[in-house]
């Protein structure tokens, strides 16, 4: 399946790709347009947009796209829910030191803006093994004390 969102990604459209990925559609394929041309495109190719202003998968309630991701594919991960408070607490900025994690998933995806990477689709390629790492801790940090 296709998926659509705006360019120049960063926290939350580096996440739902990583998300996306690992579980719900292991053949994902991403699309990265201009804000204005994301329905468009959606239309065209038959891509599930998400974070995005007005679609199903976009920030609703308080909640950033990723949590949305969550709650629609009934992720139900006690890590993943974890990760859904770091996340939300980089992309959303009131909510930054919800999770003390979040500072530094933000300073992170900073950085990667100014690697000079080629396109979105090699910024994935790189920050997915951040969200990888990040997901063993969460997993480590709500795994019962034995």
């Amino acid at each position: 399946m296709k998926w659509i969102t705006r360019e120049r990604v960063k926290v939350d459209r580096v996440a739902c790709p990583w998300l996306i990925k690992k579980f719900v559609d292991p053949d994902a394929e991403f699309l990265f347009v201009p804000p204005e041309q994301v329905m468009e495109v959606s239309q065209r190719e038959g891509a599930i947009p998400f974070d995005v202003t007005g679609v199903e998968l976009g920030h609703h309630a308080g909640k950033c796209s990723f949590e949305t991701i969550v709650d629609k594919y009934e992720i139900d991960d006690p890590a993943i829910k974890l990760l859904s408070r770091i996340v939300h607490g980089a992309d959303v900025s009131t909510d930054l030191y919800v999770e003390p994690e979040a500072a530094g998933l933000k300073a992170i995806a900073e950085g990667f803006r100014h690697l000079g990477l080629k396109d979105d689709h090699e910024v994935l390629e790189k920050q997915f093994v951040v969200y990888d790492a990040l997901y063993a801790y969460c997993r480590q940090r709500v795994a019962p004390v034995e």
